[in-house]
């Protein structure tokens, strides 16, 4: 269900005070969808900032003429079924763009009634291959793909970890699944052996698995899942002295991951895409972020800079037509606060790629 027309108003506030004040000719309505709630809401905040730091500066431009942008936030809490009735809700309510979803399993069946709706999809955050591999023209994704990330990790554990016994950890979910599967498979192209476990979203003791992973001697965890369970994991395999080196997907780009594992985190590895962050094109967005008390890690870019791409599509189309916003999404690069967006045939974007991270006191180093 929607999450009420602008969540969490104490922060939203400070993004959204120019909107009210800016008056147009027309208006066009587009949402931002992820998990405003739950144990990943922390990904759905990044997301909703990111967004509404763009459309501010959006409607405070001349990029789209007299047309005033007017943003919603819906919740689908990462719940399939929640993300396929928000998705039914916004086709009624004109919306021409969905920033969103942020879990894969979400962003897979919602892009279906999208598509049929006519309404273009940027995902900031769903890295499961099959969103863009089903010819579905009007879904992109911003982020980078698991067939990619997970190489870059299984490359990593294989160079860095020789003759190490490694163990593959997955949490039965799309993105989570779908990623160590990748790892899986590249490790033991390599040639490497590896113990295959899973376990299910949402638990909170991790000590017998824990204890499985110290009698057979693993050295090296890589587990395909989401910060909470995964810092739940690190945390408690250092209070059992297990002796292991964990590496993860895209979700430990959060703070809150430390704020689960304390010191216990430190030597935690995981993949993203570069830090846009870093970037000299992102230094005044970040900036006004940081002075809104508002959080620029993460996923915030990512959903900045998909707002900036259908923007810039719209404008070059003059159309908000789907197709034809679409096609020119596609036809050639895109200046964003990421950088330079380039989406291929499919709708993933050529650019970002993946590098190692790793969390040192409370901080994320570049491996």
């Amino acid at each position: 269900m929607l999450n009420g027309r602008y969540a969490s108003a104490a922060s939203a506030a400070l993004l959204f005070c120019a909107l009210a004040s800016v008056a147009r000719g027309s208006e066009v309505n587009i949402a931002v969808v992820g998990p405003m709630s739950g144990s990943s809401a922390a990904f759905g905040a990044q997301m909703r900032d990111g967004a509404a730091a763009a459309v501010e500066a959006l409607n405070a431009s001349s990029l789209l003429l007299d047309t005033k942008v007017i943003l919603s936030v819906a919740d689908d809490a990462c719940d399939p079924k929640q993300a396929v009735a928000v998705a039914n809700k916004l086709t009624t309510e004109r919306v021409r763009l969905v920033v969103g979803h942020f879990c894969s399993s979400s962003s897979i069946p919602a892009s279906e009634i999208y598509a049929e709706a006519g309404i273009i999809q940027v995902s900031p955050g769903s890295s499961n291959p099959q969103l863009t591999e089903r010819g579905l023209e009007n879904v992109f994704r911003i982020c980078g793909r698991d067939d990619q990330q997970g190489i870059v990790a299984a490359e990593y554990i294989h160079r860095s970890f020789p003759n190490d016994k490694i163990a593959v950890l997955d949490d039965k979910s799309t993105a989570g699944k779908g990623i160590a599967d990748v790892v899986e498979a590249q490790l033991r192209r390599f040639g490497e052996q590896v113990i295959r476990q899973s376990y299910v979203a949402g638990e909170k003791d991790y000590r017998a698995l824990v204890s499985r992973m110290k009698k057979d001697r693993v050295r090296v965890a890589y587990i395909g899942g989401y910060h909470t369970e995964i810092g739940l994991f690190v945390r408690q395999a250092s209070e059992a002295r297990a002796g292991l080196i964990v590496m993860a997907n895209d979700p430990l780009m959060t703070s809150e991951f430390w704020a689960i594992t304390g010191s216990a985190g430190n030597g935690t590895l995981f993949t993203f895409m570069p830090d846009p962050g870093r970037n000299a094109n992102a230094a005044g967005v970040v900036a006004e972020l940081k002075a809104s008390n508002l959080s620029a890690e993460g996923y915030t870019l990512y959903a900045y800079a998909a707002v900036q791409a259908w923007a810039e599509a719209v404008n070059r189309t003059g159309s908000f037509n789907a197709a034809r916003v679409a096609s020119a999404l596609r036809s050639r690069p895109i200046d964003t606060v990421i950088g330079p967006v380039q989406f291929d045939t499919k709708g993933d974007n050529a650019a970002p790629g993946f590098l190692v991270y790793r969390w040192r006191d409370g901080r994320v180093e570049q491996n």
